[in-house]
């Protein structure tokens, strides 16, 4: 037996996630339905769009517990998980130099 369209049920399906051409290419209904390939992206921050980066970098050096919990907070935000400034290492002083720039910068703005 031929799957059916899980959106229609009236075609065969030949689209991914189990749709049909027409409903995989209509606005709103892909996203309707997860992807069920093991290949396919899944959880935030997986994505090629386009991120804001954070407001600010952190001083967490790279692979302790405190960036991981920054990284999953900006994923959560949909924001660039990456900063230019972030540190590089442990008492990295770029990410404190940027910060600082930036509140005076605000403040001339004022």
């Amino acid at each position: 037996m031929v799957p059916m369209c899980k959106h229609c049920s009236r075609t065969k399906v030949n689209r991914p996630r189990g749709l049909c051409w027409s409903c995989y290419y209509s606005p709103g209904v892909k996203e309707i339905y997860p992807a069920v390939s093991k290949y396919g992206r899944r959880g935030p921050g997986n994505t090629f769009a386009k991120a804001a980066f954070a407001a600010f970098p952190t001083t967490a050096a790279p692979g302790t517990p405190e960036k991981l919990a920054v990284m999953e907070q900006r994923a959560l935000l949909n924001q660039n998980l990456w900063h230019p400034f972030d540190a590089e290492y442990e008492g990295d002083p770029r990410p404190l130099q940027a910060s600082e720039h930036a509140v005076g910068c605000m403040s001339h703005a004022a």
